[in-house]
């Protein structure tokens, strides 16, 4: 990708719209533009009565890396702070605005799907993945919180799962993210998974765009999807780690290639 390119694409095939990620140097990590180009998507399709679904996807390979942890913010560390919990906030805002499109979200993973990335994943309502495909959580890691992905996670793999996800960091892989809920299914390769998604979207065409729409509401309805304010809770927590020494340290490691401090023997 070139700097001249933008950090969404977006192609209409009749009521399907394929939104592709477009950072592909960063593995699609959410930075560059990348968040404003989101939402104002959104707003677009929220009032688009001809898009029926929205199939979500990562070019160059990957779904989404999470977080670009390369981009620095300025400032004393006060702003610093208000600045990363403000961010923090509007992505956990994005998530639920995606969750409540009236459109179907098909999520189609190859690659990494890490942090953010996984949030994107499991606000989507049907989710799919190549056998390359590689999920993990891996904030706690780098001196930070999985703030607003957790309730997703936890929605989509149960509370257990998403527990040992968010807490051992580590990676998991796509057979691994099928059994344990996070996918719903795994293909071989890019092909197959390109199939998938054909054949979902060809079932849910079969579907009446308006009863569409309620049943997620009806599904949203079954109860909240986390406690009134953890939102601002997590958005809290989340400043106060990434502005702390733990995240200067884990993210220095990440950037570095080498274990942080706290975990050498």
């Amino acid at each position: 990708m070139t700097s001249a390119e933008p950090p969404i694409l977006v192609n209409r095939e009749g009521p399907v719209v394929h939104v592709t990620l477009n950072r592909p140097a960063r593995r699609n990590a959410i930075g560059g533009g990348m968040g404003e180009a989101l939402d104002a998507l959104l707003d677009e399709l929220r009032g688009d009565a001809a898009a029926r679904i929205i199939v979500l996807r990562g070019a160059g390979g990957h779904f989404c890396a999470g977080l670009d942890l390369t981009e620095v913010i300025a400032g004393t560390p006060e702003e610093r702070l208000a600045a990363m919990q403000a961010r923090n906030r509007r992505v956990g805002a994005r998530f639920e605005e995606i969750s409540n499109l009236p459109q179907v979200v098909i999520a189609a993973v190859e690659g990494a799907a890490h942090a953010g990335g996984l949030g994107f994943l499991c606000c989507a309502d049907i989710a799919f993945a190549s056998a390359d495909a590689r999920f993990a959580a891996p904030e706690a890691r780098r001196g930070l919180v999985p703030a607003q992905i957790l309730p997703w996670l936890a929605r989509r793999m149960g509370r257990p799962d998403a527990a040992r996800m968010v807490l051992e960091g580590g990676v998991i892989t796509a057979e691994e993210a099928v059994r344990r809920g996070l996918v719903h299914e795994m293909a071989a390769d890019r092909a197959g998974l390109d199939a998938l998604v054909a054949a979902s979207i060809a079932q849910l065409l079969e579907g009446a765009p308006g009863a569409l729409a309620e049943t997620k509401k009806l599904l949203a309805a079954l109860g909240p999807l986390s406690p009134e304010g953890y939102a601002e809770a997590g958005a809290q927590s989340f400043g106060r780690t990434a502005a702390g020494p733990e995240a200067a340290e884990g993210i220095a490691a990440f950037r570095e290639k080498r274990k942080p401090s706290w975990a050498k023997a």
